[in-house]
């Protein structure tokens, strides 16, 4: 008996006839009504037996299975929530893109810290999986964006030692495989045909028994139930090789696939043309395949065993699709011109879902986190676009997509799709050099191009393996693309950055209580008393703990008050503010005692500041969205006392018009004098009623959140101090703007005085150059353009002048040496110009069909310049070689001019009069 086989015994299975067997061709162990099955029923064990024979007897479309499919669960008493975004790390750290369900709730609800919305609670959640990437189009049922349909249920142990935000059980495994075998016989199907395959999880230190529901040949849901976490002592090995240990908390964590229950009731070929029917037909179209009857039933026959193509499950794809080819009795070959184009047809459609509900949920193409998966998608997606011909814009199809999910922000996902494939084309042109390069270097040794160099080329270039094997194969090189490419693209970018920082400090801090803030109930007042109730020594003072504190710590990108600390006659200074597991720490420079009773004064003047930043920081990122779309949410932040500046993910560079705009927006709400106030909801409440961009600057903890709302323009979540009513901050001004990375722009303003001296700056700036040209200052700009026409011109006339002065000495000869070599006149000239000059007599004597050797010993210094006519056979870079070498220096260039020198000036005659010699040695070579 394996650890978890007791897990798996259950009531239900009992009661209902259920038989355990063990599969016969893969040994995975499921239970079944039916007792003469011998295999689990999921591919490649079995094919697809549902295609032309629905497993439901009533066709559903996807609305109508999701609706369906909650309405179930709601008569099952579940409350129905709404779904998340798609981009996860909108209300978590830990991850990018929202992979399940479960998702929702971590990790904050699973781990007992706070209570879910609801309990138990239904839901139909948006999800993309980018590992799927490589098995979209193949395998028939698998997409990268889809629709986790789920029910789950949080519980707790009667004998749990610690509190959590739920208790008690709401129901565990029978109940959900009871629900799971009651959804099946509410939609007609047939039970004998279902099996419950026993699956083990494990996931993200946590793990349990899961269950796979198979029905006619399709993984339909998986059960799994959440009850165990990562213990070296525990008793249970999982199939990560670490052991685990039964938690206090265990829930129900189910994933039901919209897609393929929609398909399973319509019984087409593959699960896209069930939940993309108009898309592939669109696509089918615009790239001109048809196909015979003949070959309409050869590729439908082969849709029924395309399940065997899992990249997850066989070796090789290839080696698979020959299978097939065999099973079917034809031509691997002529199988595989048949089919690829079309599963090229499937992944277009699902990906250009898959980039609607990105974009539709405000990510922007960048070079890192959820910006690079949506880049990457979209890439893959134009290559696939151009490899099968469809003839329609990129923009179009995700379009399409975007309009049947219903996002009103169509316009600007078009815009972000126009400009990625502009930026895309502009990529490959500087990057097709590269693969050459690395062609060359691998052509000819026997190995191919390794994977590292193709990840490391569509990582750094965005260069699609298929295009560096078509230039390799070009230039006599090799490349083996794995079958997982893009999964392994995806693995390198979407796991989260998480900055796990530790703090070594006496174990002491461990039992203080949290400081109690009080810059949160006055957010202007700079004067408090406190009890000191520890001191720690640091290397460059101490570190004070207090049992309340106005100073406010660093967070959230504002810095740290300063101030004093008064205890009687001895004051002590206060430079840096930290806050570590709820416990604020005062860095000083003296000890003010453990226990004494103290007066803390804030720094009034910088506290005024950086209230004002902070404040005018929700102003800019509002007017950002006012001005540029509701795409925009912020990248980072930092305030400061002289200026402050907000990250935006936005996907072009932001125009000085609309740096106007921000600017004008910014300070119409300073003008209305809003009211800036806080609360402090729960979570679920604010999320319900605001949405998750109130965690532009990041994710807070705790079951409630503090919310600063400045009138009804910005809502967001935050820690910071903030001035009382906008008008308090006085004036808003854009200093600039600049790009951080690809897809981030950052608005650098002040606020406030900051504001005013800003403006100075600039004005003191201008008046100057006003003073400088001698105009009046607002005649600066046109001045200026004056000056610079006028100085270009002159700069042409400077040059033509040299033209002409190198045309006179090549005409008239002066100081200048013309010899015959074997049958072409060299003319050697010594002309103490700049490189310039040099470099238009060499071309004047070029022209006249002489070859030239020109020198100049001006600056103190040796230079060559050397022309030749293109049919006398003289190297121009050996000959500067040559003579550069004989002045201490050196230089090259092409066959037909070149230039350098060095530094020993005084040689530079005998090297001229050795160039008709170096000539004729270099011509004879």
């Amino acid at each position: 008996m394996s650890d978890l086989e007791a897990e798996y015994r259950l009531d239900y299975f009992e009661e209902e006839g259920f038989v355990r067997t063990e599969c016969d061709s893969c040994g995975a162990h499921f239970w079944s009504r039916d007792h003469d099955r011998d295999l689990c029923g999921e591919p490649p064990c079995a094919d697809y037996s549902f295609i032309d024979d629905p497993g439901f007897p009533e066709e559903h479309t996807l609305s109508e299975m999701r609706e369906a499919f909650l309405s179930f669960f709601e008569a099952n008493d579940h409350e129905r929530i709404e779904p998340y975004p798609v981009a996860a790390n909108r209300w978590r750290d830990d991850v990018l893109l929202t992979q399940a369900s479960i998702y929702d709730f971590q990790p904050l609800v699973t781990s007992g810290k706070t209570p879910p919305p609801a309990n138990p609670l239904t839901i139909s959640q948006p999800c993309i999986r980018m590992q799927d990437i490589d098995n979209v189009g193949k395998t028939g049922r698998h997409t990268m964006a889809f629709e986790m349909m789920a029910h789950h249920a949080f519980n707790t142990r009667e004998d749990a030692e610690e509190e959590y935000a739920y208790e008690g059980e709401v129901y565990w495994k029978d109940e959900t495989v009871q629900y799971c075998d009651e959804l099946f016989e509410s939609l007609g199907a047939d039970l004998e045909e279902i099996t419950y395959i026993e699956d083990p999880w494990v996931g993200g230190g946590n793990a349990g028994p899961a269950i796979e529901v198979i029905y006619k040949g399709a993984e339909l849901a998986t059960l799994v139930f959440m009850c165990m976490e990562r213990d070296p002592d525990g008793e249970y090995e999982m199939k990560d090789g670490n052991t685990y240990s039964f938690m206090d908390t265990y829930i129900v964590d189910t994933g039901y696939g919209l897609e393929r229950w929609t398909w399973m009731s319509q019984g087409t070929a593959t699960v896209y043309e069930a939940i993309y029917p108009d898309a592939i037909d669109f696509l089918k179209e615009n790239a001109g395949i048809e196909h015979t009857e003949e070959e309409r039933e050869l590729i439908h026959r082969a849709a029924k065993l395309s399940g065997r193509l899992d990249i997850d499950d066989v070796d090789d794809v290839e080696a698979a699709r020959g299978d097939i080819a065999e099973k079917l009795g034809v031509d691997v070959e002529a199988l595989r011109e048949l089919v690829e184009p079309l599963e090229s047809i499937y992944a277009i459609a699902d990906h250009s879902r898959t980039l609607a509900y990105m974009f539709g949920d405000g990510i922007v193409p960048s070079n890192v986190g959820t910006g690079y998966l949506a880049r990457m998608v979209l890439r893959r997606t134009k290559r696939l676009v151009d490899e099968v011909g469809v003839d329609a814009p990129l923009d179009e199809l995700v379009d399409m997509q975007a309009d049947r999910l219903g996002y009103e922000n169509r316009d600007t996902i078009r815009e972000i799709v126009r400009t990625e494939e502009r930026k895309y084309r502009e990529t490959l042109e500087r990057g097709s050099r590269k693969v050459e390069a690395l062609a060359d270097e691998y052509a000819g040794t026997g190995e191919p191009i390794p994977t590292t160099e193709l990840l490391e080329l569509y990582d750094s270039h965005g260069i699609q393996p298929d295009m560096v094997a078509d230039i390799a194969v070009e230039r006599g090189a090799s490349v083996d693309v794995p079958d997982d490419f893009y999964a392994l693209v995806a693995d390198r970018h979407e796991e989260a950055d998480a900055d796990a920082e530790s703090d070594d400090r006496d174990d002491r801090l461990g039992d203080l209580p949290e400081t109690e803030k009080l810059f949160y109930d006055e957010q202007g007042r700079t004067e408090f008393e406190a009890v000191v109730l520890d001191v720690f020594d640091r290397e460059d003072g101490y570190d004070v703990v207090l049992d309340q504190t106005m100073f406010y710590p660093e967070g959230g990108g504002q810095p740290a008050d300063r101030g004093q600390l008064t205890v009687g006659e001895t004051t002590v200074d206060v430079s840096d503010v930290q806050e570590v597991d709820g416990v604020v720490l005062h860095h000083a420079d003296a000890d003010p005692g453990k226990g004494e009773f103290v007066r803390g004064q804030v720094d009034g003047e910088r506290r005024e500041r950086l209230r004002a930043h902070h404040t005018a920081t929700h102003l800019i990122g509002h007017a950002a969205r006012e001005v540029l779309g509701d795409h925009v949410r912020q990248a980072g932040a930092q305030k400061g006392l002289d200026s402050s500046r907000l990250d935006v993910r936005h996907f072009e560079r932001i125009s000085r018009e609309e740096v106007k705009a921000i600017e004008r927006v910014a300070n119409e709400l300073v003008r209305e004098n809003l009211s800036v106030r806080q609360e402090w909801p729960h979570r679920h409440e604010a999320e319900a009623e605001h949405g998750f961009d109130l965690y532009q600057g990041g994710v807070p903890p705790g079951t409630n959140v503090r919310l600063i709302h400045v009138g009804d323009a910005d809502i967001q979540a935050c820690a910071g101090t903030h001035v009382d009513r906008t008008g308090d901050i006085g004036a808003v001004k854009v200093l600039k703007t600049e790009p951080v990375q690809d897809g981030v722009e950052r608005i650098v303003f002040a606020a406030g005085e900051a504001a005013v001296e800003a403006t100075q700056r600039t004005e003191d700036a201008l008046y100057d150059a006003a003073d400088a040209l001698d105009v009046d200052p607002l005649d600066v700009p046109e001045t200026a353009e004056r000056f610079f026409e006028e100085w270009k011109a002159r700069g042409k006339e400077v040059e033509s002048l040299k033209a002409e002065l190198a045309e006179a000495r090549a005409a008239g000869g002066t100081d200048a040496e013309t010899v015959d070599i074997d049958g072409f006149t060299a003319v050697i000239q010594r002309v103490d110009g700049d490189a310039d000059e040099l470099r238009a007599t060499a071309n004047a004597h070029v022209e006249d069909g002489s070859v030239a050797v020109v020198g100049s010993g001006a600056n103190g210094s040796a230079s060559f310049v050397v022309g030749v006519p293109e049919e006398v056979g003289v190297n121009a870079g050996q000959v500067v070689s040559e003579l550069a070498g004989r002045v201490g220096g050196g230089g090259g260039g092409p066959p037909d001019f070149a230039q350098g020198g060095g530094p020993d000036v005084d040689a530079l005659d005998e090297a001229l009069d050795d160039a008709p010699d170096v000539l004729r040695t270099l011509l004879e070579a």
